[in-house]
């Protein structure tokens, strides 16, 4: 693989934040990524809500195989600007470990329940697996991932968060939300092939739940402009057939889109390095036009899914039980494992604990302590 001189060249890594002697046969993106796919919180991806609960249907899409999406859109990309698929990948992989479970809903239950204890964000909680919470290794705590991964991880981070990283890693990863900086081009685009993963399999998600439909489709002009492509090509094709190949299109075209868009912009600024990257305006873009129909799409999933009844019904009882589990704990601590139960800082322990627990694990444990049948 031949990487651009704008690439984050592995030989190039700042490092990671214990030292290790380098790996014969990988380099250090490669290795990271072998590392999250082999983490505990990776496998919990599976059985982690996207926006149909794991027990809703077993075709849905969880965090895993989002995660799975993102990870190939963002490799295909890669490829074609000369950006490094390794470390592309490990990011891919790695941006969602921190999500609690029940999705969205159960991060906000945990950032109210947290809110007199430094609050709960999902980028920082992933950071903090990799760092902190994963126990794989003798000598440190975490994953010990290299720099450029890392970043790329930590996606947004509040002001108060970025000050404290900081503080104990001076020039890290909170760094550029205090500068105004940029995260390699690997990670921007990550960013913007979760955006497109997401939209993407929505649709497909929403329809197959049969709580959005083809006809109300009908208002979204980047969905219905593959749909016409489609027909016109097969004039017979319908139902799931017809949706599928519109989705392909729609993602086909969105790539064509950041390649040609980003490919431009680097054009214009002809960064020489990573580290000129970083000091650029983001760099990997869609067009505008296609930027204005992926918020139009995003504006009606968010409108016609994400706050449908039926979902706002569902997440209503998500929040319920992790909200009384987080009191149940705090109560009582032993109810817990010991390694949770015994940390000085009770409360955020008790977030780690829930933010690692998938959907099902959650509804038991709290039935168990509860009493109580939230579904």
């Amino acid at each position: 693989m031949t990487l651009a001189p704008y690439a984050s060249h592995p030989e190039l890594t700042r490092g990671r934040r214990h030292p290790e002697a380098a790996a014969p046969t990988r380099s250090d993106f490669q290795r990271d990524r072998d590392r999250i796919v082999h983490s505990t919180a990776f496998r919990r991806l599976v059985y982690k809500t996207q926006v149909f609960l794991n027990h809703e249907g077993d075709l849905f899409r969880t965090r895993l195989t989002h995660s799975l999406e993102v990870a190939q859109l963002g490799r295909s990309i890669a490829r074609s600007l000369g950006l490094n698929e390794d470390l592309v990948e490990a990011i891919a992989l790695a941006h969602d470990l921190g999500h609690t479970p029940f999705g969205h809903a159960g991060q906000d239950v945990l950032h109210e329940c947290m809110k007199d204890h430094g609050g709960f964000e999902h980028n920082l909680q992933s950071l903090r697996v990799v760092d902190e919470l994963e126990e794989r290794y003798p000598a440190y705590n975490g994953l010990n991932l290299a720099f450029e991964t890392r970043e790329g991880i930590l996606k947004h981070c509040s002001k108060l968060n970025a000050q404290a990283l900081e503080a104990s890693e001076p020039g890290g990863v909170g760094h550029r939300f205090l500068h105004n900086t940029q995260p390699s081009l690997e990670a921007q685009l990550c960013n913007l092939a979760d955006e497109i993963a997401y939209n993407a399999h929505d649709i497909d998600d929403g329809v197959r739940s049969g709580l959005i439909t083809m006809a109300q489709l009908e208002a979204v002009p980047l969905f219905t402009r593959f749909r016409d492509a489609s027909l016109a090509e097969f004039p017979q094709v319908k139902g799931r057939r017809l949706l599928f190949d519109t989705i392909r299109r729609m993602l086909s075209q969105q790539v064509y889109d950041v390649i040609d868009a980003t490919r431009l912009l680097l054009d214009e600024h002809r960064p020489a390095s990573a580290d000129e990257a970083r000091l650029c305006p983001p760099l990997v873009r869609f067009g505008q036009p296609m930027r204005e129909a992926s918020t139009h799409l995003k504006r009606f999933l968010f409108k016609e899914l994400y706050r449908h009844p039926q979902v706002n019904e569902t997440t209503a009882r998500a929040k319920q039980v992790l909200s009384e589990l987080f009191a149940a704990y705090v109560d009582a601590p032993s109810a817990m494992p010991a390694d949770f139960a015994q940390r000085d800082d009770l409360h955020r322990a008790v977030a780690d604990y829930i933010a690692g627990m998938t959907d099902r694990f959650a509804v038991r444990e709290h039935e168990r302590l509860t009493g109580t049948k939230v579904f």
